[in-house]
């Protein structure tokens, strides 16, 4: 069994080593005996995006955003990650990538820029930043797991028609600071502000999405085997400590 994962925009979406996020999922699976095959596209690179299993998009700051809004529309990209998130294809969204696959983003000023539009969710600028180690629970229908991350934003994302948050905030701001969610879950993208990054931290989170896109490669395939996770529960609980203030 092998794993297509698409890396959008590896060139310029890395915050906090969102990267890592990729190198996670592939050990991952290779501990397991699973393959995964890694395509990286840049910006000015396209491809067939159903060839893909899993979909991985970091954060970026609004400079990146700007310039990759015109290559998403310019190439292409914008109407395939539509599509292929409209077909259930897995994508898991970190911060400014999150953002991207919203409806929009008006800045704290008033000015109003369009996004691609593969979830409804819509992004307000504040002039306050929302920063810090955090901690959230996911939501029963994504795994239920507690998730400790990083948070560095400005923007309040707010949730639109038929999207559920990812989690509810324990520590920290999440989506917006004001109403306790933290990120998005519609059919199978995952949107989330944690950076860190945030999968080798939490890998029942990690196994979720491996899963989530083997089930949809092949119904009925089976079960992901259990690994030896000491040492990432270890990583994982110290964090949780530290930011609920009980070490």
């Amino acid at each position: 069994m092998e794993l297509r994962i698409c890396h959008l925009y590896p060139d310029v979406l890395n915050l906090y080593g969102d990267r890592g996020n990729i190198r996670c999922m592939v050990k991952r699976l290779e501990w397991r005996g699973l393959s995964a095959q890694v395509t990286e596209l840049p910006i000015g690179e396209t491809a067939d995006f159903s060839q893909f299993d899993l979909f991985f998009i970091g954060g970026g700051q609004d400079f990146e955003q700007g310039v990759l809004l015109d290559d998403l529309r310019r190439s292409g990209k914008a109407a395939s990650i539509r599509a292929a998130a409209a077909d259930g294809k897995v994508f898991l969204a970190i911060c400014g990538g999150y953002q991207m696959l919203g409806r929009s983003y008006t800045t704290w000023d008033g000015q109003g820029f369009d996004f691609i539009g593969a979830i409804d969710v819509h992004t307000q600028g504040g002039q306050q930043r929302m920063i810090g180690n955090y901690v959230f629970r996911c939501a029963d229908e994504s795994g239920g797991h507690e998730i400790v991350g990083f948070e560095n934003h400005s923007g309040k994302t707010h949730l639109g028609s038929g999207v559920h948050p990812l989690g509810q905030v324990i520590r920290g701001y999440g989506n917006n600071g004001e109403d306790g969610t933290e990120g998005a879950r519609w059919n199978n993208v995952f949107g989330t502000y944690s950076h860190g990054p945030v999968l080798p931290k939490n890998p029942g989170f990690c196994d979720m999405l491996l899963q989530t896109a083997l089930d949809r490669k092949a119904p009925g395939w089976g079960i992901l085997a259990p690994l030896e996770d000491t040492l990432e529960n270890t990583a994982h609980a110290n964090v949780a400590k530290f930011v609920l203030g009980t070490t």
